[in-house]
């Protein structure tokens, strides 16, 4: 099957288990980690050294032009912003507080508080650009109590600043912009930090971390509540990136490019992307792109200038750029002409998007190039399980990496992950309850996923996911309902048509979806469909007759009450970020959805209810 892909060296050590008496078992990867930096600059020094006119960042600035820095002058800017740091009374307790998203002046902050042992959390612009009442900002803002906040432009961020940030406490400002207005808060603008003198106190103050010091604090999406400040130690980083190097060799073989948009308030973008360039003696080239139908334009041209050697993005993103390939052949011919590996995470891939890849890799190369996938989350920094390049299918999760311990614990029909290693988070910044509930009394921290083996008899070939234990619920017969497996087979068997879907039936006698639609896709369905609203498309007969139709298909596949959808319908208002329906990742956070949406549960349960819900018809 190998002979098919393009050649990659990545590895496929397989896996050693333990089995224990009390049906718990303990899988770990037969391969040793090895040596990893003390801190993530130490390689930022490393290659300033060794490489030191190699491309290290790059964005497009005003003009459109690439602005591009080495590794030389990378070191440079972050040493003086390192020293301008040094006086500001910045500590674990008063950290670097980052409200806007990727940029070059962005990382330079970031690594240049690293230098020096400060902390630097990376927060969801989201939080104040899209929401309205600032909730989780305000939330986020007392947690950690900043020292410092950084923006690259006061003007958009300026109502989220005068209703959170105190009138005393300092900014940093790549631009003003008229942002500054009545602002009684001290600015100070970016060029500044970096007109600071280098200084000897800084590399002193390096010299005094470790790796147990505090790189970042990375919040928690917030799927199952507001978001928690997770602890990332220079150790987590270092060590996880080396577990990835052992499996993804070919990534120590030639430096890597990356063209890559995922946000760095996430661990996939800020720990997984940055860290697979930075440890690597990579270019990170940021797409300021995003994967939707307005903004995908401008990651296309990026790829037209840019062919990367890896390429990380998220199924919808895959889905997007498919399209984009397809009517641009050019641009496929460069993005496929050094890419040696892709991966998805975040949410499944669907094969018929997975197959389109795969045709266009054929296309323009002769074979396909692999895509690979895994499981990780923000407390492990990220990368925990990586699935081979054999076995790697939607669902497929694969084994542990190099220095990770997997524990599977029998919990009703399934068996709960939990995970053990040096990339694992020592826990909740100023949550010790939270911290203590996220670890059992072996260490392990309990991700809250389970898993299963693609087959018992060989564990070698790894796991599938299994659903998330902390949302599955029973029906009233007792009916266990595996909320992660069966959403992932709602949105597959009705694809294209639906974006996202809400499992109902808790204690009920029969489960019932509600669905957030895909309206692009909805309105193909329809003659003259853009012609209609977004509201007039999701009532129009032709999509809920396609919907009834696939309602009834999937119930002809369904092998019991647990997996068989009777009711349904379409959520209408999109889910809010202030209710803490969705993150701004976009997940959907099933309870609050439930919660702010009861009248709805109760119609779909009614004995007659409203014209809006489909009934399936045996």
């Amino acid at each position: 099957m190998l002979a098919d892909f393009h050649p990659v060296n990545v590895h496929d050590f397989g896996v050693e288990v333990e089995y224990r008496d009390n049906g718990e078992q303990v899988v770990r990867c037969p391969r040793p980690l090895d040596d990893y930096a003390v801190r993530i600059t130490d390689r930022l020094e490393y290659w300033a050294d060794k490489t030191p006119d190699a491309i290290f960042v790059a964005q497009r600035n005003e003009e459109g032009e690439w602005e591009k820095l080495t590794y030389r002058e990378t070191l440079e800017r972050v040493t003086s912003i390192a020293a301008w740091l040094l006086d500001k009374n910045l500590s674990a307790e008063r950290p670097v507080m980052c409200l806007s998203g990727n940029s070059i002046e962005h990382l330079l902050l970031a690594l240049g508080s690293q230098y020096i042992g400060v902390p630097y959390s990376p927060i969801s612009t989201a939080y104040s650009l899209i929401s309205t009442d600032y909730g989780k900002l305000r939330h986020v803002f007392d947690l950690l109590t900043p020292g410092l906040v950084f923006v690259d432009n006061l003007g958009p961020f300026r109502d989220a600043i005068d209703a959170v940030i105190p009138a005393d406490l300092p900014l940093v400002a790549v631009s003003k912009e008229h942002g500054d207005d009545g602002l009684k808060n001290p600015v100070t603008l970016f060029s500044e930090l970096l007109d600071t003198p280098a200084c000897a106190a800084a590399d002193a103050a390096r010299d005094a971390t470790n790796g147990d010091t505090i790189a970042k604090f990375m919040f928690t999406s917030g799927s199952t509540g507001m978001p928690k400040a997770v602890i990332n130690t220079q150790r987590m980083i270092c060590a996880n990136q080396v577990m990835m190097n052992s499996l993804m060799e070919f990534l120590q073989e030639e430096p890597p490019v990356l063209v890559d948009w995922l946000p760095w308030n996430h661990t996939f973008g800020g720990n997984h992307n940055i860290g697979i360039a930075l440890y690597n003696g990579g270019s990170l080239y940021i797409d300021h792109g995003k994967p939707t139908h307005k903004a995908f334009g401008v990651t296309l041209k990026n790829l037209t200038d840019v062919a990367p050697t890896v390429y990380f993005n998220v199924p919808k993103g895959y889905e997007l750029l498919v399209k984009e390939l397809r009517a641009h052949p050019e641009v496929a011919k460069k993005f496929f002409s050094r890419l040696q590996l892709m991966h998805f995470a975040a949410a499944g891939l669907s094969q018929h998007i997975w197959d389109a890849i795969d045709e266009l890799a054929i296309e323009h190369t002769g074979k396909k190039v692999p895509m690979i996938t895994g499981l990780g989350a923000t407390e492990t920094a990220p990368a925990a399980l990586f699935a081979s390049i054999v076995e790697c299918a939607s669902g497929v999760i694969g084994t542990p990496l190099p220095g990770i311990e997997l524990k599977l614990v029998p919990n009703g029909d399934k068996m709960e992950a939990r995970v053990r290693g040096s990339s694992v988070t020592p826990g909740y910044w100023r949550a010790e309850e939270q911290t203590a509930k996220a670890f059992d009394e072996e260490g392990f921290y309990c991700l809250g996923d389970a898993v299963k083996y693609i087959d018992p008899e060989k564990p070698g070939r790894g796991f599938r996911f299994d659903g998330r234990v902390s949302e599955d619920f029973k029906l009233d017969t007792g009916t266990w309902v595996s909320v992660g497996t069966l959403r992932a087979h709602i949105i597959h068997f009705f694809a294209p048509y639906i974006q996202d879907v809400v499992i109902a039936g808790h204690d009920r006698d029969y489960v019932s979806a509600m669905v957030f639609a895909d309206i692009g896709h909805c309105r193909k369905l329809i003659h003259d469909g853009d012609q209609l609203s977004d509201l007039e498309v999701l009532r129009s007969p032709r999509v809920r007759e396609t919907f009834q139709r696939l309602l009834n298909e999937m119930a002809e596949t369904a092998t019991g009450s647990s997996t068989c959808i009777r009711r349904l319908r379409f959520l209408e208002e999109a889910p809010s970020i202030d209710l803490n329906e969705v993150t701004d990742k976009g997940s959907i956070n099933q309870r609050a959805v439930l919660k702010n949406r009861d009248a709805l549960v109760k119609d779909l349960y009614s004995e007659q209810p409203s014209d809006e819900v489909m009934i399936l018809s045996r």
